[in-house]
């Protein structure tokens, strides 16, 4: 089996890092709301860029959390020795794969599968 260590410290790094990145954007979203709320009578275009800033910030938000969960489960596989394992079909995914997204949790052949029957339903 292959040496995944240096993985393993990569994805705990970024791991730290994205939940570093999410509270300072849930600070910030929490900001947002209070300034919203301390002007009742704010200017519309001031209202319109506010909601604009914070459906941005939302947006990341989720974006965030959804890598910090992958990272998570990508963590819990080294731990229980599957990781570098595909979820779907069990074979070893690429390591250049793996080099590029370490939270990679399918191989190429599964993930692009994935994406044709996400694409055929919708």
């Amino acid at each position: 089996m292959a040496d995944y260590s240096e993985f393993y410290q990569r994805l705990k790094k970024e791991k730290n890092q994205i939940a570093e990145r999410l509270e300072q954007l849930i600070a910030r979203r929490q900001s947002l709301g209070e300034r919203r709320e301390g002007s009742p009578f704010g200017k519309r275009e001031e209202e319109a860029s506010e909601a604009s800033e914070l459906e941005k910030t939302l947006a990341l938000e989720k974006k965030l959390r959804g890598t910090h969960s992958e990272i998570e489960h990508a963590l819990e596989k080294y731990e229980a020795g599957t990781y570098g394992l595909c979820d779907s079909c069990g074979q070893p995914i690429d390591l250049t794969r793996l080099q590029a997204l370490p939270q990679a949790n399918l191989c190429l052949s599964c993930k692009a599968r994935q994406a044709k029957d996400e694409k055929g339903a919708r």
